[in-house]
């Protein structure tokens, strides 16, 4: 249905909200329950979603978590090779990025551009990959910040703690199991920081990325 319904309507709405009913179907059947906590963001922004990444589930727990927002992620060139599922994904309109390829990478930068400038928001995960160790998040990637500067929207970080439970790195079994997420305050990156100021921009979000989900896991 997505893949049908991908080029009708306004900016892919019609297509969004259908991964969303069918995040929150697998969720249902998989017996994974969402807490969430979206308080700090307003309903009708467009934002720079920054999310830790723990599952293979972080992405349709996403989808069924911001129902209300019009987003499509950053991916991994690898994953849109994927027979059936990459072109449904490319078709549409997430992101695919080659971290290889300097070039290609620009070219997806300036893609992400285009969407956010259209009014669709993206979904970033800093960390680049999926985390084995649940104490703290990875060091993030500086791919993630010069997205996020160059789109110049509202970043709006997003915790998520429980999902590597729900289904680890190279696991292949799910187990029910309650995610909690939680939104911090979004802010505006492009006007604290400049592209040659990305380091200190990641570092800085991941203080408080990092920060928060501490507080989340006690």
């Amino acid at each position: 249905m997505c893949w049908l319904f991908a080029r009708v309507g306004r900016d892919g709405l019609l297509s969004h909200w259908f991964e969303c009913q069918w995040a929150k179907c697998l969720l249902w059947t998989a017996g994974v329950r969402i807490e969430a906590d979206l308080s700090a963001l307003d309903p009708k922004a467009t934002y720079i979603f920054m999310a830790n990444h723990q599952s293979h589930m972080d992405i349709p727990i996403l989808f069924a978590a911001l129902p209300g927002y019009n987003f499509r992620f950053l991916a991994k060139e690898s994953l849109f090779a994927i027979p059936v599922f990459g072109p449904a994904m490319r078709r549409m309109g997430h992101v695919s990025i080659d971290r290889g390829n300097r070039r290609k990478a620009m070219e997806s930068i300036q893609e992400a551009v285009n969407l956010v400038d259209s009014g669709v928001g993206l979904l970033v995960f800093p960390e680049g990959t999926r985390s084995m160790d649940y104490s703290r998040l990875q060091d993030f990637k500086t791919g993630g910040m010069i997205v996020a500067l160059k789109c110049r929207a509202q970043v709006a970080p997003i915790i998520v703690s429980g999902s590597g439970n729900i289904l680890a790195k190279h696991g292949r079994k799910l187990t029910p199991g309650v995610v909690r997420i939680r939104a911090l305050p979004p802010f505006d990156a492009a006007a604290a920081y400049s592209l040659k100021q990305r380091e200190t921009f990641k570092n800085d979000l991941w203080d408080r990325m990092d920060a928060a989900y501490q507080e989340m896991r006690s």
